[in-house]
């Protein structure tokens, strides 16, 4: 995983494909491309999307979201209550979604997490494409979960649906 030395304003003012975490500093490249790792994040956009006047919701996949004054982070999948009100969320989304690449290193992972916790996301997942297993995310925890579960508002995701 390569990264590159930048400021803030260059980092906003330069469009990656795929766009990039900037992390103090650097910009970090993210593990993407695989096959199962796109569709898995297409069925959860889909799956939201689907139901987002019901839940009264947005979801948007991959968008830059300012979790500190120095880290941008882009989640694989973000929920936001309403309709957002930033072209980059400056605000914690509802939840956050990652879903694992085979390249994906743990202590990466979690500290993408942990950013996520510390910016005020309420809920957020880890996904496994391989081992068709999910996981929710709260300061240093992983608890294996059977669905994706929100309250206020309620949201429930079958990962049967989701892995189908």
């Amino acid at each position: 995983m390569s990264t590159t030395a930048i400021t803030i304003e260059e980092y906003l003012k330069t469009a990656y494909r795929p766009d990039c975490d900037y992390v103090d500093g650097e910009v970090q490249e993210r593990n993407l491309g695989e096959y199962d790792h796109a569709r898995l994040q297409l069925a959860i956009a889909a799956y939201f999307f689907i139901r987002r006047k019901e839940w009264g919701i947005s979801v948007v996949p991959e968008q830059r979201v300012q979790v500190s004054p120095t880290r941008f982070r882009i989640p694989d999948v973000c929920v936001v209550l309403g309709e957002p009100k930033e072209q980059i969320f400056r605000t914690p989304p509802f939840i956050c979604v990652e879903i694992l690449s085979s390249e994906d290193r743990l202590s990466r992972v979690t500290e993408r997490l942990d950013d996520y916790v510390e910016f005020g996301v309420p809920y957020i997942f880890l996904l496994d494409p391989e081992s068709r297993k999910a996981w929710r995310y709260t300061k240093g925890t992983l608890a294996g979960v059977p669905q994706l579960r929100t309250e206020n508002p309620e949201m429930v995701v079958p990962l049967e649906e989701l892995f189908a």
